[in-house]
């Protein structure tokens, strides 16, 4: 048999269905090499029957809220990444991704936030100043807040804090430890859990997971990224979050039924009911 590192081009075999229907609440179906709807079947044929498909510039929310408004088990968030807001933003973007948030089928504004593992210090402003207008659109639409918050805990929390939170927010692919947890539980902040919480090195995330509020916790695969073990290092799609749930319902010590359903009605009061 080939070993992993011989396959890495190949997607994984669907793993075992779960017994309760769950949403990936975070993937980029336009970076995945499958079509949307090859891509929506994969998925539910595991029981994860409803995902949130993510922008990250101007275009590819565009394309989300397209594809969201041509398939009844998707919804969209729009947003400029922070490692492109890094680069400036023009008003008319902003205003563009704010009329974004107001479709239908939109139901966040994100992936925005910080990221200071790939951006210089001298680009930080300038993403920080894109999440403060980011969090205003949020609030001004009504949409949660979906916050990519990478080596920039404290700037992100204290920007937060400065600017007033929308009603509901979110940091996806949480990467804090058990004490940010704590602080973003004490906030009413939801803590979305993705594919890397199943790496051997991941402590930090199992223990931030272990906390988490069950009404505070989210799944998702940011597919095509962040592959869950044993296939670490393939391309992801939606179909991977029984992987990543069940790693989640074994380190906080609950049934996988259990933990889906708590999962599942924690997306629909976040994103809305589909």
């Amino acid at each position: 048999m080939a070993r992993n590192s011989d396959r890495a081009g190949e997607s994984p075999p669907p793993p075992d269905p779960l017994p309760v229907a769950v949403v990936d609440s975070h993937c980029h179906l336009d970076l995945m090499e499958t079509e949307v709807e090859a891509a929506i079947a994969a998925a539910v044929a595991v029981g994860v029957t409803r995902a949130v498909t993510v922008g990250v510039d101007l275009p590819t929310s565009r394309w989300q809220a397209d594809v969201a408004d041509a398939h009844p088990e998707l919804y969209a968030a729009v947003a400029i990444h922070p490692n492109e807001a890094a680069h400036g933003v023009s008003e008319e973007t902003f205003a563009a991704v704010a009329e974004l948030a107001r479709r239908d089928k939109v139901r966040a504004v994100g992936e925005t936030g910080l990221d200071y593992f790939r951006t210089p210090p001298e680009a930080h402003a300038a993403q920080q100043e894109s999440f403060r207008r980011h969090i205003a659109i949020a609030k001004e639409t009504g949409r949660a807040l979906m916050i990519h918050d990478r080596d920039a805990h404290e700037d992100t929390l204290r920007i937060l804090a400065e600017e007033g939170a929308p009603d509901t927010v979110v940091f996806h692919a949480f990467s804090g430890d058990a004490d940010m947890a704590k602080v973003c539980a004490d906030a009413g902040y939801v803590m979305s859990f993705a594919g890397n919480v199943t790496f051997k090195n991941a402590v930090n995330l199992r223990e931030a997971a272990a906390v988490a509020p069950a009404e505070l916790l989210l799944v998702e695969t940011d597919a095509p990224f962040l592959t869950p073990v044993p296939w670490r290092g393939r391309p992801g799609g939606p179909y991977l979050i029984p992987l990543t749930l069940r790693v989640l319902a074994d380190t906080r010590g609950v049934g996988v039924a259990e933990l889906g359903a708590s999962i599942a009605a924690n997306a629909e009061r976040v994103f809305g009911p589909w």
